[in-house]
């Protein structure tokens, strides 16, 4: 009986000027060699400590970059996935900054937005899909896309974040009450953004216990 190929993938998304997008890697062994394809490899039973280890093993080695999250989004089974035999893929997927993904310029990441796929191997659009849908639910309720805007931020720039995920517009003073039942955001003392011909706003950003935290997630919006 053949061994069960058991990989990781992850889906690692970020928000730049062509919106959504995701980061691909050409493969460059078979199956589907030379193809775009999500950053993803074996897991190492001999030193992965679980799957979020080897996430994160993986994530770092194939394009260089540490997100900031890193959350689990489902597992991915079958015979028929992998033409090398019946396989389980733990999917995870990664949020970043635009400037990170930028500034790490690592030559093998491609942004593709996440609307004009390519043709992809495995079931490597399916564990996309579920990643946009994740993201997208959640952003109703929750502070996981505080994770796409930079270091620092101000409240308008984290507002237009939130709407491009939902697809609507949202009243800027329920969208601020709701950030503070989150609890999520500290001002950042004596540093403001100039803001047109409008007056200067304050720039935030996310609280120490919340910074560069791969998993966590505060649930309330």
């Amino acid at each position: 009986m053949n061994a069960v190929i058991c990989t990781v993938d992850i889906v690692l998304l970020t928000l730049g000027d062509e919106g959504l997008s995701v980061a691909l890697l050409k493969r460059d062994r078979q199956p589907f060699k030379d193809l775009a394809a999500l950053p993803g490899g074996f897991i190492h039973a001999d030193t992965d400590v679980d799957g979020f280890d080897a996430a994160m093993r993986v994530l770092s080695s194939k394009t260089g970059i540490h997100a900031p999250y890193l959350g689990q989004l489902a597992t991915f089974s079958g015979a028929a996935r992998d033409p090398r035999g019946w396989s389980v893929s733990l999917a995870y997927y990664a949020l970043v900054p635009f400037d990170v993904i930028t500034g790490a310029g690592h030559p093998d990441v491609k942004l593709v937005p996440v609307d004009r796929l390519p043709a992809l191997p495995f079931d490597h659009a399916a564990i996309v899909a579920t990643a946009v849908e994740r993201l997208r639910s959640k952003s109703q309720y929750s502070s996981l896309p505080c994770f796409l805007v930079g270091e620092l931020f101000t409240l308008p720039q984290l507002q237009r974040v939130y709407e491009v995920l939902m697809g609507e517009e949202l009243n800027k003073v329920s969208f601020r009450r709701k950030m503070t039942e989150l609890d999520v955001l500290e001002p950042v003392e004596g540093q403001m953004a100039a803001s047109g011909a409008s007056r200067p706003a304050q720039l935030y950003r996310l609280k120490p216990a919340f910074r560069d935290q791969p998993g966590l997630l505060k649930r309330g919006l």
